[in-house]
């Protein structure tokens, strides 16, 4: 049996902008942020707490949080789970993602 693919966008969507740490990334409606981010070639958007590590999408179902991004200066959203809607600001989240807050 041959491996199923997820069905191609219509041929008339309109692809749109989001932007990861400043740059420009294309998204095509129904996509999820992390979807648009892997379209880029961008495999991870934020690090560790112990120690720096990168992290990405690992499962892309929402169970394991490893897709964790800031996403319009919100921290601690799942990628995998969000849709990408035009404008979004999507930046590298470091650590917990509450860097600025007294916790």
């Amino acid at each position: 049996m041959p491996p199923r693919r997820a069905p191609a966008p219509p041929a008339d969507a309109v692809a749109f902008e989001i932007s990861f740490d400043g740059r420009p990334v294309r998204a095509l409606p129904g996509q999820t942020i992390a979807a648009a981010l892997w379209g880029a070639g961008v495999l991870a958007w934020r690090t560790t707490r112990g120690g720096g590590r990168p992290r990405g999408a690992f499962c892309g179902i929402g169970q394991c949080y490893d897709c964790l991004a800031t996403v319009n200066d919100e921290p601690n959203r799942r990628a995998c789970l969000l849709p990408a809607r035009p404008g979004d600001a999507v930046t590298t989240q470091e650590g917990h993602g509450r860097a600025g807050l007294a916790v």
